[in-house]
């Protein structure tokens, strides 16, 4: 791809337009798109008009740019996360229909837990992850869970920090994460009390793929007093009956 006179690629441009949409920014105006983006206004309102017109972007009555479906088509074509999430749904809606707690699904993304589902129900308590929302690895149950298993080079980066606290409860010393990450690897599950609210405990199993390797994260976010062992054995069954349904052999 060509460079532009400031030496980002158009790969680079195109790439920052889109990642100015956020969970909870949506809509935006090209010249707003183009002050997140690092972007001249002419180049980001260029760019803009190209995405919309290639369908990847549109425009809503106001004039504001939204992500368009084919974004999302062609996101989604052969994807290993659809496909996982489409297999783990039913037992997750078990779970929450069981456990009548936020129940998620995430994944290791760019040093983050990316959540690719939750399911809530009205009595569900406090909970800050979304669909195709980020956490920390170090400050919460699913994240805790991906980290350990992760690759040695990983762990050693996220250990380096910094290590932000979300509550007085977020662990952020390296040797004491050292120490839970020993531990979700002997125990196979994390238990994170007030990690990312205070008012919550996160409590998280491994998916595994059918060499062992761990692909994802199941969990469920209790009231902080709650007793975790029910929510533990809930998805501990889910996570096997998922890893059977990801099975080659499955059907």
């Amino acid at each position: 791809m060509a460079n532009s006179p400031s030496g980002d690629s158009v790969t680079d441009r195109l790439v920052r337009v889109l990642e100015t949409f956020t969970p909870t920014r949506t809509a935006q105006t090209a010249a707003e798109i183009g002050r997140r983006a690092g972007l001249p206004n002419s180049t980001a309102h260029r760019i803009v008009g190209e995405l919309v017109a290639a369908g990847l972007l549109e425009r809503d009555d106001a004039g504001r740019v939204r992500v368009g479906m084919r974004l999302w088509e062609l996101a989604t074509r052969s994807s290993p996360a659809l496909r996982l999430r489409q297999a783990a749904l039913p037992f997750m809606e078990r779970v929450q229909q069981r456990v009548r707690e936020h129940t998620q699904l995430a994944i290791l993304e760019q040093d983050e837990a990316l959540f690719l589902e939750r399911l809530s129900g009205t009595e569900s308590g406090a909970n800050v992850t979304r669909v195709a929302g980020r956490l920390p690895l170090h400050a919460s149950s699913s994240g805790l869970v991906l980290l350990a298993f992760a690759d040695r080079e990983l762990q050693e980066r996220v250990l380096d920090g910094p290590l932000a606290p979300l509550t007085g409860d977020t662990i952020t010393d390296p040797r004491t994460l050292r120490r839970k990450l020993d531990e979700v690897r002997t125990l196979g599950h994390a238990i994170a009390p007030g990690s990312m609210e205070e008012v919550s405990t996160g409590v998280a199993v491994p998916l595994r793929d059918a060499t062992g390797a761990v692909i994802a994260a199941l969990s469920v976010v209790l009231p902080r007093e709650a007793p975790t062992e029910p929510a533990l054995l809930e998805l501990y069954r889910a996570a096997r009956d998922i890893e059977r349904a990801l099975s080659p052999h499955a059907g």
